[in-house]
């Protein structure tokens, strides 16, 4: 029996040039909402980046950090602005209304069920083993979005990166703190390697 392969992330001349339809940008991102139990992430980097072939690994996480800096929940940012970026306005409304559409309705009614069952202990016990599932899966998700750094073996971003997750992570320093000052690091970080290589 073969075995199967797991997809890899592109590169540029692998990209798709034709934009998707609103209907396959509806439906992608429905997908991905309805597969990303404990978070959507993991989820929309796989189909964008390696199933769809919408982007790069690099492009990929560029606008993922872009979207951490814009108010509201990353993905759905992502959602929007990936939508945009390919069929304008529309599309990121496309991508949004596929994001949040299904979810909605499938959360709505589970909300009630749980309304009437939610002293359960059996369902406390599931929904504990799902905590550790969503754990795992942003893990791979990180790891995965790490690959790049990797590969190019940019020891000063990694350091950076380091930096912030002890900051925001162990030290529990406060986000926007954090972020005033990782942000124009990083910009120089970026710079100073650009001018090194001339």
């Amino acid at each position: 029996m073969p075995s199967e392969v797991a997809p890899v992330a592109c590169s540029a001349a692998d990209i798709v040039k034709d934009p998707p339809s609103l209907r396959t940008l509806f439906f992608a991102f429905a997908k991905m909402s309805l597969s990303g139990f404990g978070g959507v992430l993991v989820f929309a980097r796989r189909a964008i980046v390696e199933e769809h072939r919408w982007m790069t690994a690099e492009e990929f996480n560029e606008t993922f950090a872009l979207c951490h800096f814009l108010p509201g929940p990353n993905i759905v940012n992502l959602s929007l602005v990936f939508g945009s970026r390919l069929r304008g306005i529309v599309g990121g409304l496309a991508a949004f209304t596929g994001l949040l559409g299904p979810p909605m309705l499938l959360v709505t009614g589970l909300a009630a069920i749980y309304a009437h069952f939610g002293q359960v202990d059996a369902l406390r016990r599931a929904l504990a083993g799902v905590s550790c599932a969503a754990v795992g899966l942003l893990a791979s998700a990180v790891f995965r979005m790490m690959s790049p750094l990797l590969k190019k073996r940019d020891v000063l971003g990694l350091l950076v990166m380091l930096a912030v997750f002890a900051a925001i992570g162990l030290a529990r320093l406060p986000l926007p703190m954090v972020l005033l000052l990782a942000v124009p690091l990083s910009i120089a970080v970026t710079y100073a390697k650009l001018w090194w290589a001339r």
